[in-house]
């Protein structure tokens, strides 16, 4: 799959965004490394604290499908800059690829592209 597949269908899924609070739709589609492919958009609550990233949506996915293994995630908004991680969600990433490459794009397709640790430098560790 292509980068610029993998930004399309995280574009899909941005559509399908319930963020009636922030206005701010955003999808993320995950390739993991058997080349599944899982996509999630953000997921607002009126009690804050229980939202939901695209990012986390698309882990959630994997993982529940039994996938734990990432290659590469792209993450797409409507905006003008470009759509980076949150903190909790780079954690999240870190959990179970730690190199993964994020792509990360904006509102007219263009992207630029990071591996994890340069979002992420000093990450909690597994206490396995």
């Amino acid at each position: 799959m292509t980068d610029r597949e993998l930004i399309g269908k995280a574009a899909e899924a941005m559509e399908r965004s319930y963020s009636p609070y922030s206005r701010f739709p955003v999808g993320a589609a995950i390739e993991c490394d058997d080349g599944a492919v899982f996509t999630g958009c953000n997921i607002e609550n009126s009690a804050l604290g229980v939202t939901m990233c695209a990012e986390a949506c698309a882990v959630a996915c994997a993982v529940s499908a039994g996938n734990r293994k990432f290659v590469r995630i792209a993450i797409i908004a409507r905006s003008g800059d470009y759509c980076y991680p949150c903190g909790s969600c780079r954690q999240m990433l870190h959990e179970f690829s730690p190199d993964v490459e994020i792509l990360c794009a904006r509102g007219d397709g263009r992207y630029v592209s990071y591996r994890l640790p340069a979002f992420l430098p000093m990450p909690f560790a597994s206490f396995n």
